[in-house]
């Protein structure tokens, strides 16, 4: 195993010293995929003469703002190590934190326009929550420096969703142009470690940045294994919010039963328990009939959005469920958002019964 890390790192080196001036961006999880790719980068870096450390590397985690508050806290923790560790050591990274814009978020789109809670068949939050945000910092650097290399941490081993998306880039050399950014080249360095290298090296390694692994360890002992990787790319989603047990976010209701966030709860997690009881209720709750308008948002006849009672009715619970968790689980801004939404909601209703009115009196005239 040493011998292929060591491939792994000849080959971030040998990338690194190339003679283009596009930065790197790495796309940082929290999970073992992603810890293990920085980890080799930072090393290879420390590595390389003081002078060839020109290239800058851009750290980025999404923040989805739902986040298992679980995670939340741990990757936290490691971005605000990764900060100090990486400037005492004097490299040239960036670390970057990415989220959905206020009218993007979960709650906006939920309980502001309605949109039942995301199944397999309406998955509406992976685009507007991940790919999005990350996707936007990505071309910010593009239109900054003209390209960009995108260091990502999927590898073939991982499961059948990441080899579809790695056979995605297998188009040429170790550098392939992203399918869908122009300008930005992607690079997987740690393509072909297996699942037991990446555990290994996790095991028998402390980080460069301070300390060891451990408390990433046990957070996958306690959720069973999974996470939710950063997603830039729609043919990734289904990696996000399967049903294999995973980290992510606690509203996820593409799961049919979150294992991981209910795993938490045996282990030190209990107080978190009304979240996930919440986010049980929500996906039941959402898929009443009675819960949804009898039409849809541009006026047609079907399944609708939540109706306005039901936004009202969640709003409610989720800030009962603050108070009672001790966290902030929506922000002010968001409410301030939502309510504007539903005034336009209602104004557009009006308008679209107004005109059914009018159809129906010619109709019989």
């Amino acid at each position: 195993m040493v011998d292929l890390i060591e491939t792994v790192k000849d080959e971030i080196k040998d990338e690194y010293k190339k003679d283009n001036k596009r930065p790197w961006i790495i796309g940082f999880s929290g999970g073992k995929d992603s810890t293990v790719l920085l980890h080799l980068v930072v090393e290879a870096l420390l590595e390389l003469p003081a002078s060839d450390r020109c290239r800058p590397v851009h750290v980025i985690a999404n923040d989805t703002l739902v986040e298992s508050p679980i995670v939340q806290d741990f990757v936290d923790h490691t971005l605000s190590n990764l900060n100090e560790a990486l400037k005492a050591l004097q490299l040239p990274f960036i670390v970057a934190r990415t989220m959905p814009e206020t009218e993007q978020t979960f709650w906006v789109n939920l309980i502001g326009r309605g949109y039942p809670a995301p199944t397999r068949m309406f998955r509406w939050c992976t685009d507007r929550m991940k790919i999005r945000p990350t996707t936007a910092y990505i071309k910010e650097k593009v239109s900054e420096k003209g390209e960009v290399t995108l260091l990502l941490g999927v590898r073939r081993g991982e499961s059948s969703a990441r080899a579809k998306s790695a056979k995605r880039y297998d188009n040429s050399g170790r550098l392939n142009r992203h399918n869908d950014i122009v300008g930005c080249y992607v690079f997987r360095p740690i393509l072909e470690l297996s699942t037991y290298d990446v555990w290994e090296f996790l095991f028998e390694n402390t980080a460069p940045w301070g300390g060891v692994y451990e408390d990433l360890i046990h957070l996958y002992k306690d959720a069973a294994d999974g996470e939710c990787p950063l997603v830039i790319d729609p043919d990734v989603a289904p990696s996000c919010g399967s049903s294999s047990i995973r980290f992510g976010c606690w509203t996820c209701t593409v799961v049919e039963k979150d294992k991981s966030f209910r795993n938490a709860m045996e282990r030190g997690y209990e107080h978190l328990e009304p979240m996930a009881d919440f986010r049980d209720w929500l996906k039941n709750f959402c898929y009443k009939p009675e819960n949804r308008l009898k039409h849809r948002r541009n006026g047609d006849p079907g399944n609708g959005p939540l109706t306005f009672e039901a936004r009202i009715n969640v709003l409610k619970r989720l800030q009962s469920l603050e108070k009672l968790v001790g966290l902030k689980l929506i922000s002010d801004e968001e409410i301030k958002r939502i309510e504007a939404i539903w005034g336009e909601d209602q104004a557009r209703i009006a308008v679209q019964k107004a005109d059914r009115v009018l159809e129906l009196l010619e109709k019989i005239e």
